[in-house]
């Protein structure tokens, strides 16, 4: 097995995408990212601890969006299911990076909106939720095989520390995107939503932390993906990892 302190990548050239949201320019503190306005650059070979496998599966997020998001649950039919079959229907492999990035953004921009900085009870800022879109735009280059391995990993799995070095979270800050991000506001509706939107890239959100927010980030994962797997490789490498993204903020 790969070891966290052995990185295996892939030759690759960078790739950039252009979004709609000019993303905030400290990124550049995270090995491997290069931010220009709207601009994003990723440079795998100085941003990836593991780039084994290079493609992904999207299904077309305006596609997502007219049929899917407003799916409604039934006696007969969990969103689960019907996310599955979505995915399974519409899905597309792609090995074009800047297409992935282009759809994480699209699904991050429509689970982390502006509006919930209204919402009673949430206390969330819009500065949290900005780190929540950019971080989870970046994160959607993430991999999980179907057996549990980890393949592809970037400083971003860990959103919390790289949120953390990027927009300068405390430990207590960090903590606290980790269990907006994880839990979905402690809201059956967002979880919801979250489950449909993910189909867009092509499975469902699993995160790393167990019973309380541990900074293990997490990834979208396939349905059918080995959990005990995952998690075993999870625990095996990511303090090493996530000890590696601290020190970015440091130099």
């Amino acid at each position: 097995m790969t070891t966290a302190t052995t990185p295996r990548t892939t030759e690759s050239k960078p790739f950039s995408v252009d979004l709609p949201e000019a993303f905030t320019a400290e990124w550049s503190r995270i090995d491997g990212i290069t931010v220009e306005g709207r601009t994003v650059t990723v440079d795998p070979g100085q941003y990836f601890f593991r780039y084994e496998n290079p493609s992904w599966v999207l299904v077309d997020w305006d596609l997502v969006r007219a049929e899917l998001l407003d799916a409604a649950e039934t006696s007969e039919q969990a969103v689960e299911q019907r996310a599955l079959q979505f995915v399974k229907a519409h899905g597309q492999i792609t090995d074009d990076p800047a297409q992935v990035l282009a759809t994480g953004y699209q699904v991050a921009a429509y689970l982390f909106r502006d509006e919930y900085v209204s919402v009673g009870g949430l206390e969330i800022t819009g500065w949290e939720l900005k780190a929540l879109r950019e971080a989870t735009t970046i994160m959607a280059l993430n991999r999980v095989e179907l057996d549990g391995h980890l393949s592809n990993v970037g400083p971003c799995w860990f959103f919390p520390v790289a949120t953390s070095v990027v927009f300068g979270f405390d430990e207590a800050e960090g903590r606290r995107v980790d269990e907006l991000y994880h839990g979905g506001w402690f809201n059956e509706a967002r979880r919801r939503e979250s489950v449909l939107a993910h189909a867009a890239l092509g499975g469902r959100l699993v995160h790393g932390c167990q019973a309380s927010a541990d900074m293990a980030g997490g990834c979208v994962l396939a349905y059918g993906t080995d959990l005990a797997s995952f998690r075993a490789e999870l625990d095996s490498v990511r303090h090493d990892w996530m000890d590696q993204v601290a020190a970015m903020g440091h130099r």
